[in-house]
């Protein structure tokens, strides 16, 4: 115990000092082998230029915890202009912050150069005067951030401790300057500095910190955590198209259910997607996105491809469904208002999370198709079996059978149809169904909406 607080003290010292705790190898288990190719290239090449090159971030977290990086990051002293002259496949993006992306085949490694200081870590004014490379907005966001500097200072620039660590390919050796590595251990998310500076800094660390914790099954700091839901409302400045790339990554993290719920726990839907609480407290809304967002996170983890007009489909669907329902008790033919009730949908996403015309073009022929899937006569099942996106549309009906919003015998009869040779189908063919359906309102039976839109 005496032992440990001895540690854990004179780690604090380094750390205020600026200096790295340096772990070896069998304090973190890293060997050059699981490092990528492309990164070790670019590591190596750099270092032939007498430049400092490091693996960085989200790499070396995940590599110390057992799983396989999905991205590698490599930070540097070189100058973004450096970087791109010793690399001819190479290129400097960005305006916030500029940084080089390196191409090896098909792989790309984002290089970036330490960072200096933006605000002190302990969250002291800063007495500076900030030019056009270091502006911030009245709220405190940073606009510009293109300041150089240490690698300690490029280590307190970090969002999270767990982040913060720096790999060395050439000594195998991993450089920790904020307690990183005792937060991994722990399973601890924390923040570097004072959390309400940095999240009034870039509010998306907000969404990060919930995504980085669901995915690794990390708590939050209470410190780090305090602040975020006072906060939550500092996402409504944030460029819509960056809370949009945020949102793709929350929910392709394959850990999609865990991080609906936290961003849900921590106030944060109100800011990215408020029709997540409304969906969740309806019991047949809950089980729906509950069963779309397990299958979303089952298609990720087995290395399978996931559409982002199916997901944001399904996260708004119930919302459709209440507006389809609203519109037709206005005297709205069905079709007419399901169109309705999609422009509407789609407006409100649009202007939440600046979802691109290419995701919800495909979530309207999804939409669409449902009401064609209770048409079970004639040639229209033969037509919609053939469309292009057919199967996403089935997909979607399946979820709304298992979530017990249609009769399961319907999603079977489509699965069976699919696969039937065209004798089979046309046995398989049902009369029409509308004067059953009219028979049930004489009785007294309301239809429900997608059943009045497959008359």
């Amino acid at each position: 115990m005496i032992q440990k607080l001895i540690r854990r003290i004179l780690n604090k010292k380094s750390a205020a000092s600026g200096k790295a705790t340096i772990l070896p190898l069998r304090k973190h288990g890293i060997t050059r082998d699981r490092i990528s190719p492309c990164a070790l290239k670019v590591c190596e090449e750099l270092r032939a230029q007498r430049f400092a090159a490091f693996v960085v971030g989200g790499a070396v977290r995940d590599l110390v915890l057992g799983a396989e990086p999905k991205d590698y990051d490599v930070a540097t002293d070189a100058t973004p202009e450096q970087v791109r002259d010793v690399f001819r496949r190479s290129r400097i993006i960005g305006r916030r912050f500029r940084i080089v992306h390196v191409m090896c085949g098909r792989e790309t490694i984002e290089v970036t150069t330490f960072r200096g200081q933006a605000a002190p870590v302990n969250g002291e004014d800063d007495e500076a005067e900030e030019g056009d490379d270091h502006r911030k907005s009245d709220s405190g966001r940073l606009l510009r951030d293109n300041v150089f500097g240490s690698q300690f200072e490029d280590a307190a620039r970090r969002d999270f401790t767990v982040n913060a660590l720096y790999y060395d390919p050439t000594t195998q050796e991993v450089w920790d300057y904020l307690n990183g590595m005792a937060d991994l251990k722990r399973g601890v998310m924390r923040i570097i500095g004072d959390a309400e500076t940095r999240y009034r800094e870039d509010p998306v660390r907000m969404l990060r910190a919930v995504r980085l914790a669901a995915k690794l099954g990390f708590k939050l700091d209470a410190a780090t955590q305090k602040p975020i839901r006072a906060l939550a409302g500092l996402l409504q400045d944030v460029p819509k198209s960056r809370l949009f790339d945020e949102m793709l990554k929350l929910f392709h993290s394959g850990h999609a259910l865990a991080s609906a719920h936290r961003i849900r726990e921590e106030g944060l839907h109100h800011g990215v997607l408020p029709l997540l609480d409304v969906i969740l407290e309806q019991p047949m809304g809950e089980r729906f996105i509950t069963l779309a967002l397990k299958s979303t996170d089952e298609r990720v983890n087995a290395g399978k491809p996931v559409s982002p007009a199916f997901l944001f489909a399904t996260l708004v669907w119930h919302e459709v469904l209440t507006r389809w329902q609203h519109y037709q008790t206005q005297d709205m033919r069905p079709l007419q208002a399901l169109d309705e009730a999609m422009d509407d949908v789609i407006q409100t996403q649009v202007e939440n999370l600046a979802i691109p015309r290419r995701y919800t073009a495909g979530m309207r022929e999804i939409w669409g198709m449902q009401p064609r899937f209770l048409q079970r006569a004639g040639q229209r099942p033969f037509r919609l079996v053939e469309n292009l996106k057919f199967r996403a549309g089935f997909d979607f009906l399946l979820l709304r059978c298992e979530s017990g919003e249609l009769d399961a015998q319907v999603g079977q009869w489509w699965e069976r149809f699919q696969h039937a040779s065209d004798e089979e189908r046309n046995r398989m063919l049902i009369k029409d169904e509308a004067p059953a359906r009219k028979r049930r309102r004489r009785g007294g039976k309301k239809p429900s909406a997608v059943e009045s839109a497959a008359e």
